[in-house]
């Protein structure tokens, strides 16, 4: 355990950032989650809605530096491909 002021603020600040970063991720995987949803219910308006909102969810995560930009944009292009699949 750190005995320095210093260190001990760090190690809180970075308690809390882990725990936004975990928040956010999960964020993430559930938006996921109800594009994938709503493609096996085969109901494609609720998948565009969802999909809609996962890509945000997951450009935000990107912009906070919480996955790679290119991680990012390999989830957003999987998922618009699943839904466009629908079609």
């Amino acid at each position: 355990m750190a005995n320095i002021k210093s260190a001990k603020k760090r190690i809180l600040v970075a308690e809390t950032k882990a725990a936004r970063n975990k928040a956010r991720k999960s964020e993430v995987k559930t938006a996921i989650k109800k594009v994938e949803a709503a493609v096996t219910a085969n109901d494609k308006e609720a998948a565009k809605s969802a999909l809609t909102v996962a890509i945000s969810t997951i450009e935000s995560a990107a912009s906070k530096g919480i996955y790679h930009k290119n991680n990012c944009a390999r989830k957003v292009s999987r998922l618009t491909k699943l839904v466009n699949a629908m079609a």
